[in-house]
């Protein structure tokens, strides 16, 4: 039993009941209010933050997550992402955004100047992770481009090429030949060269 205020007491007060209950209750308080104000000091920043400061801050930056099917740390990483996207808007500036939110190489940005295009080709699965990528894109190109998505697949293409030799007989001369009496050519069977 931990005794906050009975130490700071003279010793006399030590032995008596009520002052021992009283520190008890005073030690109870304390400890929660050095919770609430830890609780509290952790609720300053995103990544110690609680999830009821997560909700507030979701709110305030107009975001409307499903805790069911999101998890608290993508949560708190989209919130981040939200407050760091600031100018300059730059081509590189997005293209390092979107690396920082989904991963190196899953998106690629290109621009077309002459049509004021912005390509993003993704390879994303996950649905949530999708329309932060959008939020994203709309949120950092300039009002006078347009956003053009590109869905890249993941998966590898195989080629196998092989060289066939057939040979050809000519049934007729010219001529010499009656319509519809034999085949006019006959084809071998084909035969791989390579």
């Amino acid at each position: 039993m931990s005794t906050r205020i009975l130490n700071k007491l003279p010793p006399f007060y030590q032995d008596i009941i009520e002052m021992m209950e009283i520190d008890q209750a005073e030690t109870m308080e304390m400890e929660a209010l050095e919770q609430a104000i830890q609780r509290g000091f952790d609720d300053q920043f995103v990544w110690s933050a609680s999830e009821e400061a997560l909700k507030r801050r979701e709110v305030v930056l107009d975001i409307q997550a499903d805790p069911t099917t999101e998890d608290i740390d993508f949560r708190r990483k989209r919130i981040l992402h939200r407050y760091q996207t600031k100018p300059p808007f730059t081509l590189r500036f997005l293209q390092h955004k979107l690396d920082a939110l989904v991963g190196e190489g899953v998106t690629i940005v290109s621009i077309d100047p002459e049509q004021f295009i912005l390509y993003v080709t993704t390879n994303i699965e996950d649905g949530m992770i999708f329309r932060e990528v959008q939020h994203t894109v709309h949120t950092i190109k300039p009002a006078n481009m347009v956003y053009q998505q590109n869905t890249s697949l993941g998966d590898t293409v195989g080629i196998e090429e092989t060289i066939e030799k057939q040979t050809i007989t000519w049934n007729y001369e010219l001529g010499k030949w009656k319509l519809g009496e034999q085949a006019f050519i006959t084809l071998s069977n084909k035969e791989v060269v390579i």
